[in-house]
């Protein structure tokens, strides 16, 4: 008799653990973005937010973690219960915060299960107009004439933002005084206000205030000018054609996330990115548009963190 009533209880859990997943999504999911409001992956994680909250039904809450380098938002969604509820928007700083950082309190592969990559984006350099500078020649030439004079603002210590300037001060020859910030957005406040002279960040949160002149584009390290700066030259036409530093957006949920939710997931995120009005706005944006499969990106992750890890111990950002 206790076994038949063990045997029962098993089968109403399975059936009760079926019927939650076939009900995906029936209450709010959370969208953590593991850096402060106004960055590029807030505006991605609230544009595609949008959408699932239409096409679902349930509302999509972007829930914005800054601090340590995207460590804090990714140790609440390392922890958070596997059920799809709550994922993560990410990017190039998660892995590079991975490659240096030895005493992170998760596992950056084994502590999350891998959605979607959403897309690639060029970084750009970007100075406040006060500073006489109209492109990387003539920034280069003012910073050597004022060696640790000029300071930047980054995401914070191990950024992608932080990275990508100490990989353009090191090929240039160039001292500058780094300021770290919670996120690319507070750094792109303080360019604009003046407290620093300049930033490297994504196109996606800069381009009104390059249009409105509140920020001076400097290059933009893509293999090829942005269609909406096109005044704006490359690194490469800059004279530095080795310099490619692109970041990108992707999509984690808590490992051990049933497959099922994480193929819902994935399929609707896919399938927004190809929506017209997405497409749109990822141009407008120069973002280029990706969808992986949740394969495809853990398998990205793990060679991203490699090649980063190799870059932060060339740069002694240990």
């Amino acid at each position: 008799m206790t076994g038949l009533i063990g045997l029962s209880a098993l089968l109403t859990a399975l059936t009760l653990s079926h019927s939650s997943l076939a009900a995906y999504p029936d209450r709010p999911i959370r969208f953590i973005v593991p850096v402060a409001a106004g960055g590029g992956n807030d505006m991605v994680a609230r544009l595609l937010g949008q959408k699932m909250t239409a096409k679902w039904g349930q509302p999509v809450v972007v829930d914005n973690r800054p601090g340590a380098s995207t460590a804090i938002g990714s140790l609440i969604t390392a922890k958070s219960a596997p059920d799809g509820y709550t994922i993560m928007i990410l990017s190039v700083s998660f892995a590079i915060n991975a490659s240096h950082q030895q005493q992170l309190p998760f596992d950056p592969i084994k502590d999350f299960s891998a959605v979607t990559q959403l897309a690639r984006v060029p970084q750009i350099l970007l100075v406040n107009p006060n500073l006489p500078a109209k492109n990387i020649t003539e920034f280069v030439r003012l910073a050597k004439s004022r060696p640790g004079q000029l300071n930047y603002g980054s995401a914070g210590a191990g950024s992608s933002t932080h990275l990508a300037m100490a990989i353009f001060a090191d090929m240039t020859g160039i001292e500058l005084i780094h300021i770290p910030y919670k996120g690319t957005g507070p750094a792109l406040s303080d360019l604009i206000g003046g407290q620093v002279q300049t930033i490297f960040d994504a196109i996606p949160p800069t381009l009104p205030h390059i249009k409105s002149g509140k920020v001076r584009a400097l290059g933009v390290g893509s293999a090829k000018r942005f269609l909406l700066l096109p005044e704006v030259a490359t690194f490469a036409e800059s004279g530095l054609p080795q310099y490619d530093f692109a970041s990108w957006f992707g999509v984690l949920a808590p490992a051990q996330t049933p497959t099922k939710i994480i193929q819902t997931l994935n399929r609707e995120l896919v399938q927004e990115l190809q929506l017209p009005d997405i497409k749109e706005h990822f141009n407008q944006m120069g973002l280029e548009p990706l969808g992986s499969s949740p394969e495809a990106f853990a398998l990205h992750l793990q060679k991203e963190i490699q090649h980063w890890s190799a870059l932060t111990k060339q740069f002694n950002l240990h």
